[in-house]
């Protein structure tokens, strides 16, 4: 973890496993995001070496199976993305290389994403008989459908500009610069009024799942500003 004014960077550090996601990984995502907790607007998630991240570590997984051991990875797993999806910071992916199966859920996850030009996503669960059991779902409720379908019954891995243009990620940009560019970002978000951000970040999640008609879409408009003003008020 890299602290900063106002913004952070977390960077998952398993270069030799592709930053596959074990036990003691996905605690210490835990842990640093709930440290980060008033004290970063925005923080940048991002792998090291050529990954982003590979998922879940599965031999660990099948090695704790094989020993009879009980098997909470899916809970921890659940409860890695739905921590970025209720922190109050605003999450960047910086996808520096592959971000396969659980690698896809965590952009799926973040608030905005970035990607190098080299790197490259997709969900390969299929070709090993299995579903994509979070990339899948979180997906689903973002991209269009026969994109999704691709990614999913296809098992094919799609580049950088692909998943611009599937909306998937927001922007592209060199390999050498991508931290650079994650960061002025982070800093640019870091810089607003912390109540406004926090709201409108929740209004990402709030409008699509309880808001269908134009007129609940206004009024919830006025909530969320007089929302920010009473925060305001109380600091």
């Amino acid at each position: 973890m890299e602290r900063h004014q106002g913004w952070a960077i977390v960077r998952i550090a398993r270069e030799a496993k592709r930053n596959a996601l074990d036990r003691r990984t996905r605690i210490a995502l835990l842990r640093a995001f709930d440290s980060l907790q008033g004290q970063a607007r925005c923080i940048v998630l991002t792998g090291s070496g050529g990954s982003f991240c590979a998922g879940l570590d599965l031999k660990e997984r099948a090695s704790e199976r094989a020993s009879g051991l009980r098997d909470t990875s899916g809970d921890e797993w659940i409860a890695v993305n739905m921590a970025i999806r209720r922190h109050p910071a605003v999450f960047i992916a910086a996808v520096n290389g592959m971000a396969l199966g659980g690698g896809m859920t965590l952009v799926n996850s973040c608030d905005l994403a970035l990607a190098a030009q080299d790197a490259w996503l997709g969900c390969p669960e299929l070709a090993s008989g299995a579903y994509a059991g979070a990339a899948g779902p979180t997906g689903l409720l973002s991209w269009p459908r026969k994109r999704a379908a691709w990614l999913l019954l296809t098992a094919e891995r799609i580049d950088a500009r692909t998943a611009e243009r599937w909306g998937m990620v927001n922007e592209v940009v060199p390999p050498d610069r991508l931290m650079e560019r994650a960061a002025a970002l982070a800093a640019r978000i870091a810089g607003f009024d912390v109540a406004a951000l926090e709201e409108t970040k929740k209004s990402l999640d709030h409008v699509p799942g309880q808001v269908s008609d134009w007129e609940g879409a206004l009024r919830y408009g006025q909530t969320v500003n007089a929302t920010i003003s009473a925060r305001r008020e109380q600091t």
